[in-house]
């Protein structure tokens, strides 16, 4: 029996199954009242570059904190999936946890980076989503990282039509890249 050392073929092609997995375990994850507004989708290549780029100009464009560390933790990833909302209404439980008393009296708006407000019981359901992709991540063995920044980023260039977004950069190394930053 010989070694055999996995080639980057192998790799970006178990990136791809892992990925895509995750995303089954975001779409399939529950949902307050049995209703979907969670948006997936997976980036890889060149589309990981520009996002990485995209980010550091980002920061340093707007004088933000660790756009750029987060930035470079991108571009040493292998797949970035991308979890958000789109069109997401209110739940209608007139809660106030929006910010209004009345879901009907939320008015949605285009924000600096995301846009709102979000019914909060739809955050909660993105937050389960994106639980349940990097659970999945994790029984894979592929490290990972839940960023805010990269979501703002991808929003802002188009890579996903979603009014709210988080990154989750991938990566296959001896160390976690995203564990010493």
């Amino acid at each position: 029996m010989s070694n055999q050392n996995l080639s980057e073929f192998d790799i970006q092609e178990a990136i791809k199954d892992v990925a895509n997995l995750m995303g089954v375990a975001a779409r399939t994850a529950p949902k307050s009242a049995g209703k979907d507004f969670v948006v997936i989708k997976v980036v890889y290549g060149e589309d990981v570059g520009r996002l990485a780029e995209e980010m550091i100009h980002y920061g340093e464009e707007l004088g933000k904190k660790n756009f750029d560390r987060d930035g470079d933790n991108v571009k040493n990833s292998l797949a970035v999936l991308l979890i958000g909302l789109k069109d997401a209404q209110s739940l209608g439980l007139n809660c106030g946890a929006c910010g209004y008393n009345q879901c009907s009296d939320r008015i949605s708006h285009k924000g600096s980076e995301f846009d709102g407000p979000q019914c909060a019981f739809r955050i909660l359901d993105m937050g389960i989503a994106i639980g349940s992709a990097v659970k999945t991540a994790g029984i894979m063995n592929v490290d990972n990282r839940i960023m805010y920044r990269a979501g703002t980023v991808a929003k802002k260039i188009g890579l996903i039509d979603a009014d709210f977004v988080m990154g989750i950069p991938l990566s296959v190394t001896g160390k976690s890249i995203y564990f010493d930053r």
